[in-house]
């Protein structure tokens, strides 16, 4: 008789160091954001540079991660996916949705460099959508010719989200974007890859919207607001 296990114990072996600071506005898939750069710290024992070697040699890496603001003991069945509106229930196993019966996430992202300093490593990666923070226990090369599936088909989600927002910056921001270029090469960029895509609910989108959204990039407090056919950034000011 086999004994079914109900609970498996995984080690977290490192964290991610990123630009979203809040789950709110981060991009729904990792390809939306190649401006977003950061990386993951490695804990002892598995910042070892031998747990790392060759792992170079690969251009994109899967991250195995939790999602560590959205756990909750309870889940459901069902859940509304943003690709339909917000509206439309399927089964949670037909998401990618952050509310499951186990908070765990799987991501393809862009490897910059593996940093070996002091007997310690570090991964640089870009184009990602994970939180500050978030806990990795997993890493793992992708491999082109067996995870890229050339006839996949992806039902509701099967084409790339429209992006039909332009995104504008105020004279403040201008001046702001201009005056931080060295600390912040990236920050343009990636106000534009995150604010096109519309990142308020989804019940929202394509309608004009008088509210003033906030978010937090770095260690930047940006307001914004979505009018007919463009976003614009208000303000950026540096947080305490």
């Amino acid at each position: 008789m086999h004994m079914q296990l109900s609970t498996i114990e995984f080690k977290v072996i490192g964290k991610v160091i990123s630009p979203y600071k809040q789950k709110f506005s981060i991009p729904r898939q990792p390809s939306l954001a190649p401006s977003a750069k950061g990386r993951i710290e490695l804990y002892s024992p598995f910042n070892n540079p031998q747990a790392v070697k060759g792992l170079k040699d690969f251009s994109h890496i899967w991250i195995t991660f939790i999602f560590h603001k959205t756990m909750r003991d309870d889940w459901s069945p069902t859940v509304r996916p943003p690709r339909l509106g917000g509206n439309e229930r399927v089964g949670v196993f037909a998401t990618r949705s952050t509310f499951r019966p186990n908070p765990i996430g799987l991501s393809v992202v862009k490897l910059e460099d593996v940093i070996i300093e002091e007997g310690k490593s570090t991964i640089i990666i870009s184009d990602f959508d994970l939180l500050d923070e978030t806990p990795i226990i997993d890493i793992k090369p992708y491999l082109p010719y067996v995870d890229a599936v050339s006839n996949a088909f992806g039902s509701y989600a099967d084409q790339q989200p429209e992006i039909h927002l332009a995104v504008k910056f105020s004279d403040r921001v201008e001046t702001f974007l201009a005056d931080n270029i060295e600390n912040h090469p990236q920050l343009r960029s990636l106000l534009i890859e995150v604010l096109q895509q519309d990142p308020r609910p989804a019940y929202k989108k394509n309608k004009v919207d008088k509210k003033i959204y906030a978010v937090q990039l770095f260690d930047l407090d940006i307001t914004w607001q979505v009018n007919e056919l463009d976003v614009t950034v208000i303000d950026i000011a540096k947080l305490n």
